[in-house]
């Protein structure tokens, strides 16, 4: 997937819209094989370490959310669990699966598109994310590019009740 290399190591509403842009593009690979539309990427230092795309239907792992296969890869690429100073950007608001996994790896920051009013855990249906009594606190971005990530589950949900 070479069209997943970044563009700039520094953090702001450009960038942060432009590696959206690049885990839409892995939503919509899972949309593809026929998996909810979620795509997550993880990025330290300006460059992609980690890609995942909803897989827990193809894998028959209930655990292969994007967010949690984009930490793996991440986690291999940098050959450690702890993925410090990383940024993870996913199209839909985390689970509390997937917000644990996040705190567990130490994402500095996680930036998300469409909120999830029904297992949304950043604050939608629970706040894990500013749980004070949890020893790490990943910094949040809610919202960014939040129109076409929800598009892109509004249009697979929609196709799916036609079949």
């Amino acid at each position: 997937m070479s069209d997943l290399n970044p563009v700039s190591p520094i953090s702001s509403p450009a960038s942060d819209a432009h590696y959206m842009q690049l885990a839409l593009q892995l939503a919509q690979i899972a949309a593809q094989a026929g998996e909810v539309p979620v795509g997550a990427i993880v990025v330290k230092d300006g460059v992609v370490i980690g890609r995942g795309s909803n897989a827990p239907i193809a894998s028959h792992d209930p655990s292969a959310h994007a967010e949690i296969l984009a930490l793996r890869d991440a986690a291999q690429h940098l050959k450690n669990y702890r993925l410090v100073d990383c940024t993870l950007y996913v199209t839909l608001e985390p689970c509390a699966m997937c917000s644990g996994a996040i705190q567990h790896a130490r994402i500095a920051r996680l930036v998300f598109g469409a909120s999830d009013p029904k297992t949304g855990c950043c604050g939608s249906v629970l706040d894990l994310m500013a749980e004070t009594k949890l020893n790490h606190h990943t910094k949040l971005t809610a919202g960014v590019l939040a129109k076409e990530c929800g598009a892109k589950l509004s249009a697979f949900f929609a196709e799916r009740r036609k079949k």
